[in-house]
């Protein structure tokens, strides 16, 4: 039998899903709020109501969405407090650092996680005195999941049962007498 038949009977390519792009992208941005009133201090800056959607765009993904900054300030020379909201849109582009050249077809199914959900690295009023600026960041990792070929080794022995044995371990109660039963456990809190 020639070699290069051998290796067809020894080896198979399988069609599987599996992750065929993968990309992370961190980003800061800085975003100006313009307060009804003209602020004597920044007491509190926060972010929240994070939303966000991935979508393939060639070889890269990209992540549209939105925030809240809320933006809690004095004003009147300190007498007097209000919050401002301002929703913010972004778009992320995530380049694929990793792609799979096997990757079948068209279909894919797109991931995405924040790493880090948008927070506030600092709010200060602008230098003109009537705005705050807030610096923010967030970072993303994607996933393109896909079809895509593998190529295995098969043994033309057929399974091995001595394999098995490796994984078998016996389990005699005296390796566990000197276990406490409460270790996880701990005292209870009243």
């Amino acid at each position: 039998m020639s070699r290069r038949v051998e290796q067809e009977l020894t080896y198979r390519e399988i069609i599987t899903k599996a992750v065929c792009g993968k990309g992370r992208k961190f980003s800061q941005a800085t975003h100006t709020i313009a307060p009804s009133h003209r602020p004597s201090s920044i007491l509190g800056c926060w972010i929240i109501n994070h939303a966000y959607k991935p979508k393939r765009n060639g070889e890269a993904v990209e992540v549209e969405g939105s925030y809240d900054i809320n933006v809690w300030y004095s004003y009147n020379d300190n007498t007097r407090t209000e919050v401002v909201t301002e929703t913010i849109h972004f778009v992320d582009k995530v380049d694929l650092s990793v792609r799979d050249k096997n990757a079948l077809g068209n279909q894919y199914e797109v991931t995405c996680r924040a790493l880090q959900e948008p927070n506030t690295l600092e709010a200060t009023i602008s230098p003109n005195g009537n705005k705050v600026i807030v610096q923010v960041e967030r970072e993303f990792v994607c996933e393109i999941i896909g079809e895509t070929k593998v190529c295995v080794y098969v043994n033309p022995d057929g399974f091995d049962d001595d394999h098995t044995r490796d994984w078998e371990f016996d389990v005699e109660d005296e390796n566990f007498e000197d276990l406490d039963p409460n270790f996880l456990i701990g005292d209870l809190e009243e």
